[in-house]
Order: C-alpha cells, then structure tokens, then sequence
C-alpha cells in the first residue's frame, strides 16, 4: 500500500462488517501487537481502528498517531485516552452495534442526526482537551444505513467537511457500492469505489480510506489536473 502511494496505514484487528461478533480485547491486542509494534519502526503514519480505550492506549504507548473508534468516543475512557495520548481521532457515527445494525435502521433525517452526533462528540471532546483540529468525522456509511442514507450522508460531504478538522469518506467497497454497480463481489467494487473517492474529493473530504491505493491516487491525480480552478 506504500509503494502505490498511500499516506496512511489504517489497521484494525475487529470486523466491524455487518453482522461481525465483537472480539475479547486479549485476543485483539495479540493480533495488533506484533504488527504495530513492527510498523512503529517504519516511521510513517498509523491509524488504529479500535473501540476499545484499552487497546488504544497500548497502541499510543507504541506510536500510533490516530485513534480511528467506529464508536464515536462515547465512553469516559476512550476520550481520556485520546485526550492524553495527543494523538488525532476519528469520530464515527454508528447507529447500533456491529452484529445487529443494519437490521433495519430508521431516521427521521439522516444527515441532520448523523452530524448532531459527530458535533457533539467534538464538542465533548472538546471539553476534555481535545482541540477540534485533532479531529476528523466520519460519517459511518453502512454502520446502521440503508442504500438511500448512505447516498444521503455522501452528498452532505460539503456539510461533514466543514466540522473539526475535516471529513474522512470510507466507502470502499461497501455494499453500497455493491447495490449501485450490481457487483455482489466486493473484489469487482474497485471502479465503482474509485468513482466514489474521486467525487468524495470534489465534495472537499480530507482523507478517503480505500483498499485499491494505485488506482484510486491515479484517478484522484488526473481528476485534480482536469479539475477548473476554484474561485477564491
């Protein structure tokens, strides 16, 4: 992922996917350990994907730059990790839990609710220390949403992007993808993904989390040379 040009490694050891069952922190922690204690060495960006407080103050201990909990930070002692650690965060907005959220989510207005969450994260947070341009929100597609929420929430990009210090867009290769390409193979999701994080950009997102890194910058690059400038 370096080598075709990535800015930040992004790792988790818990499937958060639709459905997934959690996993006991000594199990998560024994998959993590070696691995960031390895890429620690490499001297370049890391994010770690984790809502447990436990395991991201071990990883702080061992030199993670960003805190990444699909949670949002709603416990006590996941915002005194971040607080002290002086690492950066991701807030995201999950409806639910993992192993049930996408059975049936309802909204009265998805957006409005969604950034009233991620505003009020930021404003806790605030209130333990944590200066807004430490933070990143993430809208949380596919965590308790439906196709047309999702479509929703991304076109509100704009909106997200103008909170703390940015919006991270993750979209690749989720189902929606999948439901909007008819591709049930999330291997056959790339163009459609790199469609998404190239309109994601456009929309003002700081960073887009992808797995398909070559082809993504690629067209992130000629998209942005082809682009009109923008008024000032």
């Amino acid at each position: 992922m370096l080598d075709e040009g990535a800015d930040i490694l992004d790792i988790g050891a818990e499937s958060t996917r639709p459905g997934a069952a959690a996993v006991h922190a000594d199990r998560e922690w024994g998959r993590l350990e070696p691995v960031l204690t390895e890429l620690a060495k490499w001297q370049i960006p890391l994010s770690l994907d984790t809502m447990k407080a436990d395991i991201m103050s071990k990883g702080a201990d061992i030199g993670v730059d960003i805190l990444n909990d699909v949670s949002g930070f709603k416990d006590a002692a996941s915002q005194a990790v971040l607080s002290s650690s002086g690492c950066g965060g991701v807030i995201m907005h999950m409806q639910g839990q993992p192993r049930t959220m996408q059975q049936a989510p309802v909204y009265a207005d998805c957006v409005l609710e969604v950034a009233a969450f991620l505003q009020q994260q930021i404003d806790v947070l605030r209130g333990q220390g944590v200066a807004p341009d430490r933070l990143l929100v993430d809208p949380g597609f596919g965590f308790g949403k439906m196709l047309q929420h999702n479509i929703d929430l991304f076109k509100a990009t704009p909106r997200f992007a103008a909170m703390a210090s940015g919006v991270l867009i993750g979209v690749s290769r989720k189902s929606m993808i999948g439901t909007l390409t008819q591709q049930t193979d999330a291997n056959q999701r790339v163009y459609g993904s790199v469609a998404a994080a190239v309109r994601a950009a456009e929309l003002g997102a700081r960073v887009v989390r992808v797995h398909d890194v070559r082809a993504t910058l690629d067209a992130l690059v000629v998209a942005d040379a082809l682009a009109e400038p923008r008024s000032l």
